[in-house]
């Protein structure tokens, strides 16, 4: 598998590249491209330019959550792929997946809107969706894990009020069960690639090894959503984590400096940012 980091909060060293406060990564096997998340603007699309690589051609468009930092992209990607297509390039029809929440509108405090811009419908123009809260293997050796069971009670979500989704019954707690992430059966072990870890680093890491039917993590890719973090959740983080026996990481994005420091005295916790890139077995 190749990875690379499309867009991050920050560029990796040497990459004269985009960064803004999102997250999206291009994933390439032997069956395909996989277009995993989309930042909050058209940067991700810049960044693969200036990176050489091709991103019409994908064969999944996969959303880890529904949150703008994450989907906003869409909007420029469909652009792109628009544009292609008049221009008679070679432009895929990408398969979407993502959980059955993802499209709900989503507020935080005062703003309007936090969660995605387009409707279901509206997307169902330009992707063929599968919806779906369960795991959804795209390839042989890569799974979408679907809705994370949530077990550790120390990553339980603290609800401020702020973070609201809509329902038939009104603005409701968002919990966030649409939040979830990738897993690669390598050779070497499982690398898992998540977007923000809303549902939880730990949780995300357990259930990609019941899926996979695998024990052994050889990487951690995105963002573990530890900012502002306790110094008892990212305590407790750190020991679930080597309990499991993670060694190596690539926090990014919404993870936080406490927390990467916390993580970098048990792991090996490894530079990460827009232009990143990395192979695995």
């Amino acid at each position: 598998m190749r990875l690379r980091i499309l867009v991050d909060n920050s560029t990796h060293i040497d990459r004269y590249l985009l960064a803004e406060p999102a997250f999206s990564a291009l994933i390439e096997t032997r069956s395909g491209k996989v277009l995993f998340d989309l930042g909050y603007s058209c940067a991700f699309l810049e960044n693969a330019r200036r990176m050489g690589e091709e991103i019409l051609d994908v064969r999944y468009v996969v959303l880890s959550h529904g949150h703008l930092d994450h989907t906003w992209g869409l909007i420029p990607y469909i652009m792109a792929l628009t544009e292609g297509r008049i221009g008679k390039k070679p432009v895929s029809r990408p398969r979407l997946v993502a959980h059955p929440e993802v499209f709900l509108t989503k507020k935080t405090g005062e703003l309007p809107e936090t969660g995605m811009l387009l409707s279901e419908e509206k997307c169902r123009e330009h992707f063929d969706l599968d919806l779906s809260k369960e795991p959804v293997w795209l390839f042989s050796d890569l799974v979408f894990l679907g809705e994370i069971p949530r077990r550790f009670g120390f990553e339980e979500m603290v609800q401020s009020g702020k973070r609201m989704k809509k329902s038939p019954g009104g603005l409701v707690p968002d919990t966030l069960p649409d939040d979830t992430a990738l897993a690669y059966v390598g050779e070497e072990g499982l690398v898992i690639i998540t977007g923000c870890s809303h549902s939880g680093i730990c949780n995300i890491v357990a259930h990609a090894r019941e899926v996979c039917g695998k024990d052994k993590v050889l990487d951690i890719i995105g963002g573990f959503h530890l900012v502002g973090a306790s110094a008892t959740r990212i305590e407790k983080t750190v020991s679930t984590l080597a309990g499991m026996g993670v060694t190596r990481m690539h926090p990014c994005h919404c993870t936080g400096f406490a927390a990467r420091c916390s993580l970098s005295s048990a792991f090996q916790v490894e530079e990460i940012g827009s232009g990143w890139e990395c192979e695995y077995r």
